[in-house]
């Protein structure tokens, strides 16, 4: 809960008016009754207060008081009997927004977000580690349309979307992992991503111009890689690093082991990989068979990069990437069962959404479900959060 963080004040807390300010109005200029970075800061309030639909986004304007709406750039006018948004404003305004814009002004308000919490925790932050992961969109699907399919880049542990981008198709991945990754800093972080990535202009294109490195997780999808991981003489490589815990009724163990990759060598070994790694993962449920999963990968980093604690960490934190945000926005924000579809407001709906988790996981929100119900319940909460002050 925030409560537990005392007060928040917006002085020290990003503003996110100016973000929203560089997103284009899609409107014509006649007829405008509110200003657009008004109608997407009432969204990105009202999320935080758990909306799930463009019905609650209007309703949080209208449980809003004046002093609040004046807040978020919404004023009273004498010929006016509404006082926020309708419903229809909201969804022509979602519907028809630039998409593309709306990702940027997101990514980078929470990626600022996030630069400046590491640096009041931290003199010296750790790298990023960067999970590049693919959700679909469900409920978005219509008969003569596909269901949208959105590409993301997000740190692993508080799950803070930098980028996101619509991709048509989980097929479509690929072409966009360059477009999406490129107007990110990404000097000296570390990538986690699928082996559908793994292709030798990426990792060139990471490492050689991104100055960055990666760590493409190796799943039993993608046979010819996996093939090609799994015949590694790994008998004969030692077991670098084990770990083991209990809780919530079972037992878990972990064991990972690296292997050199010489350049020569072809397959797994292109020019950017110096490492495959293979981790080993047992697990007992109380009153169930115990089962083993075996995870390959490839890495740019050398073994005096990172240790195989870290990498171990690193790869299982790309997988519970499903935990920490898309279970999020699946439960809490009911992101699958939404039947939002026309134009860009599916997309809009899902940048809100990450905005959301990520502010509030910056500021050391644990149960987002309960906060956002806290939230719910005094429409002011929100505007802090957001760095606005009221």
């Amino acid at each position: 809960m925030l409560a537990k963080l005392g007060p928040l004040e917006p002085d020290t807390i990003t503003d996110l008016r100016p973000y929203l300010d560089s997103v284009p109005d899609p409107r014509s200029r006649r007829g405008r009754w509110y200003p657009l970075a008004a109608i997407l800061l009432v969204c990105a309030c009202a999320t935080l207060s758990g909306a799930r639909s463009i019905d609650e986004l209007a309703e949080w304007g209208a449980r809003a008081g004046a002093e609040i709406l004046e807040a978020v750039g919404i004023r009273r006018h004498p010929l006016r009997w509404r006082t926020s948004p309708s419903r229809a404003t909201i969804g022509r305004v979602l519907a028809s927004l630039d998409g593309d814009a709306l990702d940027r002004a997101v990514g980078a308000y929470l990626a600022d977000r996030h630069h400046s919490a590491a640096d009041n925790t931290d003199p010296r932050p750790p790298r990023r580690i960067i999970a590049v992961d693919g959700k679909a969109l469900n409920g978005s699907a219509r008969l003569d349309r596909k269901r949208r399919h959105l590409l993301s880049a997000l740190t692993h542990g508080l799950p803070v979307t930098f980028a996101q981008a619509e991709v048509g198709a989980k097929t479509n991945e690929t072409t966009h992992f360059k477009p999406l990754l490129a107007p990110l800093d990404l000097a000296g972080d570390v990538l986690t991503f699928d082996a559908l990535h793994t292709v030798q202009d990426h990792a060139k294109w990471l490492v050689r111009t991104k100055k960055a490195h990666y760590i493409a997780v190796i799943k039993t999808n993608q046979p010819t890689a996996h093939t090609q991981s799994s015949a590694l003489p790994w008998k004969q490589i030692p077991i670098a690093h084990t770990a083991s815990g209990r809780g919530h009724g079972r037992r878990e163990s972990r064991s990972i082991k690296a292997m050199a990759l010489a350049d020569n060598l072809g397959g797994l070994a292109s020019p950017e990989a110096r490492l495959a790694l293979r981790v080993h993962h047992h697990r007992k449920e109380s009153g169930k068979p115990e089962t083993r999963e075996t995870v390959y990968a490839v890495t740019s980093l050398d073994a005096h990069q990172a240790r195989p604690a870290d990498l171990a960490a690193w790869i299982r934190g790309h997988w519970t990437i499903e935990n920490s945000s898309h279970h999020i926005r699946d439960v809490t924000f009911g992101e699958d069962a939404s039947t939002i579809h026309a134009g860009t407001a599916p997309r809009a709906m899902a940048a809100f959404r990450n905005l959301a988790i990520g502010a509030l996981k910056i500021l050391g929100a644990i149960n987002i479900a309960k906060t956002t119900r806290a939230i719910r319940e005094e429409p002011g909460r929100a505007l802090p959060i957001l760095g606005i002050n009221q």
